[in-house]
């Protein structure tokens, strides 16, 4: 079976970090590049990293720069999201996707004190 299960999200402080997960299976993971999007309440889904299939380049949107770290392992079919100094504008369900359409269910992600 094709899918994404992310995993990983939940209530973090102002300053905090967490780390999320993306299991893929039912395809070749390492022949994609993959990426990690947001949608925030009331908002539209917006691309926050990419990563290529080998892990070689990473692209982030501004807003995360400096801050989040896109990663994955091959050999485990998993791509992480490494978030530090977590603000409360990144509040969303956190997806992940290869380069074809496919979708998880997302993990929540909630930033408030």
């Amino acid at each position: 079976q094709v899918q994404l299960v992310e995993s990983g999200g939940g209530l973090v402080q102002p300053g905090g970090s967490l780390r999320l997960s993306c299991a893929a299976s039912g395809f070749s993971f390492s022949r994609y590049a993959m990426y990690w999007y947001r949608q925030g309440p009331g908002k539209e889904r917006e691309l926050v990293a990419a990563i290529t299939r080998g892990g070689g380049s990473t692209n982030y949107a501004d807003s995360v720069k400096g801050r989040f770290a896109i990663s994955r392992d091959n050999a485990k079919n998993t791509m992480y999201l490494q978030m530090n100094s977590l603000k409360p504008e990144d509040t969303a369900v956190y997806y992940c996707k290869p380069d074809f359409n496919l979708w998880g269910q997302g993990t929540q992600v909630t930033v408030s004190s």
